[in-house]
């Protein structure tokens, strides 16, 4: 089981009140609710990040050696795909 750490946090009064009426709507506790929500948010943050690293590598467009590879890997594909159809 993984170690828990306790923690306080404010939070505007209606998003509270929000907060509680669906962890008893998924019959959850707060705590697991806000788990939930930072671990998503935390996800979305990552995968954001990710796929900004990702574009900022894709910028600058493939090197002739990418290019060679593509070639070549769609070539193969094609030559497999004709023989299963």
């Amino acid at each position: 089981m993984q170690a828990v750490v306790k923690t306080g946090i404010s939070l505007p009064r209606a998003l509270f009140n929000q907060a509680e009426e669906l962890a008893q709507k998924m019959n959850i506790t707060r705590s697991r609710l806000f788990s939930l929500a930072l671990e998503d948010y935390v996800g979305r943050q990552r995968n954001a990040e990710l796929l900004a690293r990702i574009n900022a590598a894709c910028r600058d467009g493939l090197d002739d050696e990418e290019k060679e590879f593509l070639k070549a890997a769609s070539e193969q594909f094609s030559r497999r795909a004709e023989g299963e159809w």
